[in-house]
């Protein structure tokens, strides 16, 4: 690769790997350890701030794909492990305050913003997401709330097992014994069957009732979207709005929804090209040559030979059909990198896989500190095993079965809790609702906000035309998210703006698009 091709394609797979995941941070290896680059630090010593009974000190949130740092409060909150023995070990709940920066009137009710993942720590990702609500900050507190188990409050990180990221071993067997030794290895700082959506539900609680106020409006992205679903369920006197962007019905398992949402994903991204004369005359049928790069490397995986794109070094490697699976499923999440899938797979057939292999191990070395994996098996494995079932119309899927069949290996060896016997229930309320849908989104298509929305009578969904997963920051959103807060009626919301959102076009090489 050139030098410049590198910077492209560097680029766009960290677009995907931050827009899709919302973390590509190292998360700290203890809830005690230093502080991690990107994690919130005290800038001096200082009066503490009371926020309700919560003592805050200054501090600085910054996170790699910010260029400016956050002036920020922190502070932390204490909550029982389990609440049925409140005298057992407890977690110190890590807490940000982002206060009004307007010196005009300023509301009562914060903003609280939900992580995704699960397993993805919020005080770590939202400064990527500060300028979508810099306008709502003018007169609107944020808080920021590391859920148990992720960021600093009690960080359940599981350690990767040895060797190249991209080439581990993902049998359901060398999966299983993974599971097996991170839980092992985190019982001695946790009970992981307190660690599910229900108990973060718990804490939110706490937390805004420690800090006075009688209502918050919750912004949730992609599994945040289950916490404020949750959240309005069991609290809904506490709640005056949410914001699902990229939302999972309550009614939904999480274990076997990714190779049917992927490929009606594909499809969509795909015809871009097959839509365009110049790239279908030049690349093909996308989907047919990935159908047939996949069987290649199934019957047989290739060694190659490709240059590490972050140290420039020439390594060797072994190319597998699931490790272009896992690239393809991560770059559909932003369909503007996804735009590179077509150029890459056409040259992988044509006998060059050096771009294709630098890509995939760039994205898996990145991808394994952004999750802390402990807490996202306490909370799939405890709320969505039964879902995890393989299913004969996935077979000839890009994923396959793989997924679901590696979850419940995962899952057998992992300490569950419980949750309550309506927790699969449609939200059914009538707290203002603002739910938001990419229409390429590989994970959370737009049917699941539609399916939501049935249930909602001051729910309104938005279709985002040609985005993927997380839209929040698309086009005018930021306009029309800021009007949901300041006014609580989605329905009333003008989203003629959105019609200006265009398609994405794919690369004819690695220029760019034609013309």
């Amino acid at each position: 690769m050139t030098p410049r091709t590198t910077r492209l394609l560097l680029a766009a797979a960290i677009a995907a790997a931050i827009l899709g995941y919302k973390a590509l941070q190292p998360t700290p290896g203890d809830a005690d350890a230093a502080p991690a680059a990107g994690a919130p630090a005290p800038v001096a010593a200082a009066t503490p701030v009371l926020l309700g009974k919560i003592p805050f000190t200054p501090c600085t949130l910054s996170s790699p794909m910010s260029r400016e740092s956050l002036e920020a409060l922190c502070g932390t909150y204490t909550v029982p492990e389990d609440r049925a023995h409140p005298d057992g070990r407890k977690i110190a709940l890590r807490l940000a305050w982002l206060q009004p920066t307007s010196n005009g009137e300023q509301q009562a009710d914060p903003v609280f913003f939900l992580a995704g993942g699960p397993g993805q720590s919020a005080v770590d990702t939202f400064p990527a997401l500060a300028p979508v609500f810099a306008e709502i900050r003018k007169h609107r507190s944020v808080i920021l709330v590391d859920q148990r188990g992720t960021g600093r409050s009690n960080l359940l990180a599981c350690t990767p097992p040895a060797g190249d990221a991209a080439e581990a071993d993902t049998s359901p067997a060398a999966m299983q014994a993974q599971a097996a030794a991170c839980a092992a290895a985190l019982s001695n700082k946790a009970d992981l069957r307190f660690y599910t959506t229900t108990d973060a539900v718990a804490d939110l609680d706490a937390v805004r009732r420690a800090i006075g106020a009688r209502q918050i409006n919750l912004v949730g992205v992609s599994y945040g979207t289950r916490v404020a679903q949750q959240y309005a369920m069991r609290h809904p006197q506490a709640t005056r709005s949410i914001v699902l962007d990229s939302p999972v019905p309550n009614a939904i398992g999480l274990g076997n929804i990714f190779a049917r949402n992927l490929d009606d994903a594909l499809a969509l991204q795909f015809g871009l090209c097959s839509k365009d004369p110049a790239c279908k005359a030049r690349l093909g049928d996308p989907r047919a040559e990935l159908d047939r790069l996949l069987a290649t490397l199934r019957a047989k995986p290739v060694q190659v030979q490709y240059r590490d794109a972050s140290t420039g070094e020439l390594k060797q490697g072994t190319l597998r059909a699931e490790t272009v699976a896992g690239l393809v499923r991560m770059y559909a999440y932003l369909p503007l990198a996804a735009g590179l899938l077509p150029l890459l797979i056409h040259e992988a057939n044509a006998g060059h896989y050096e771009n294709l292999m630098a890509l995939a191990h760039m994205l898996a070395d990145g991808m394994q500190d952004a999750m802390a994996m402990g807490m996202q098996l306490s909370v799939v494995c405890s709320e969505d095993a039964d879902s995890m079932v393989a299913r004969a119309q996935d077979s000839g899927t890009v994923l396959g079965n793989a997924m679901p069949t590696g979850m419940a290996a995962m899952c057998q060896a992992w300490p569950k809790g419980r949750v309550p016997a309506d927790f699969h229930r449609p939200l059914a309320t009538a707290v203002p609702a603002l739910v938001l849908a990419g229409e390429f989104d590989p994970v959370t298509p737009p049917r699941y906000g539609e399916q939501i929305v049935q249930t909602l009578p001051n729910g309104r969904l938005f279709v985002l035309k040609g985005q993927g997963h997380s839209v929040l920051g698309a086009g005018c959103m930021p306009k029309l998210l800021t009007r949901f807060i300041e006014t609580a009626n989605a329905r009333a919301l003008d989203g003629q703006c959105l019609d200006r959102l265009a398609y994405p076009a794919p690369f004819l090489d690695y220029n760019g698009a034609a013309p």
